[in-house]
């Protein structure tokens, strides 16, 4: 993934997130925006990364994680999965469309392990 294409989708899923949930302005404020986007380049990153090892379990590994970790700190894994889909929507900024869809399909399994969890709660 080029660096360019990495912060563009970033800008896009933040933007789309505060202004879906406008309340986390006022529960986190511009810390929470930045965390938001740092967030986003993990993901991302840990995308390119599973797609560079070919194993999913990479990615799934990092979303129980990063669920543990969020809603420990009352993110709610509603809106993990809202970011997710977000992305999923976003990767389509990539020019290489065989990373697209990997990225794509990492994206849904993370998300059904999220609504999985979720329901186990």
């Amino acid at each position: 993934m080029k660096t360019l294409e990495k912060e563009k989708i970033v800008h896009q899923v933040v933007e789309e997130i505060y202004e879906a949930f406008p309340f986390l302005w006022d529960k986190f404020g511009e810390n929470g925006r930045e965390r938001t986007a740092e967030d986003n380049y993990h993901h991302l990153d840990h995308l390119e990364t599973t797609y560079q090892l070919q194993d999913v379990s990479f990615f799934l590994d990092y979303t129980d994680w990063l669920n543990r970790v969020l809603t420990s700190r009352n993110v709610g894994t509603p809106i993990i999965i809202d970011n997710y889909q977000r992305l999923k929507s976003a990767v389509q900024l990539l020019e290489d469309s065989d990373e697209e869809a990997a990225y794509q399909q990492y994206l849904d399994k993370g998300i059904e392990q999220l609504q999985q969890a979720s329901t186990e709660r």
